[in-house]
């Protein structure tokens, strides 16, 4: 997001500051949300092969771990290179 477009939020009534807060925390909840599903479905059907037991096996539970595991650190790495990316055309403006 370039500064002016900063400036021009700073410059907004109190009132649609709280809005636009309020938007931006739905927003947030929904990606979170959306990515946990994500993660659910994926290593779901990665490691789940069948529906012997109600619990998961040794080797399911050990799979979905290692998948969950893998999502988060690559979700944090995007998220972080995303966050590089952004502040360095920041200070490009």
């Amino acid at each position: 997001m370039d500064k002016s477009m900063l400036g021009d939020l700073e410059n907004l009534p109190e009132e649609d500051k709280v809005r636009m807060s309020a938007m931006i925390d739905q927003l947030q909840i929904r990606d979170s949300l959306r990515m946990y599903n994500s993660l659910v479905e994926r290593c779901f059907d990665d490691c789940v092969d069948s529906f012997r037991r109600k619990t998961l096996d040794k080797q399911e539970e050990t799979c979905v771990r290692r998948c969950a595991e893998k999502f988060l650190k690559h979700s944090m790495r995007v998220g972080m290179r995303f966050a590089e990316l952004n502040q360095g055309a920041a200070t490009q403006d």
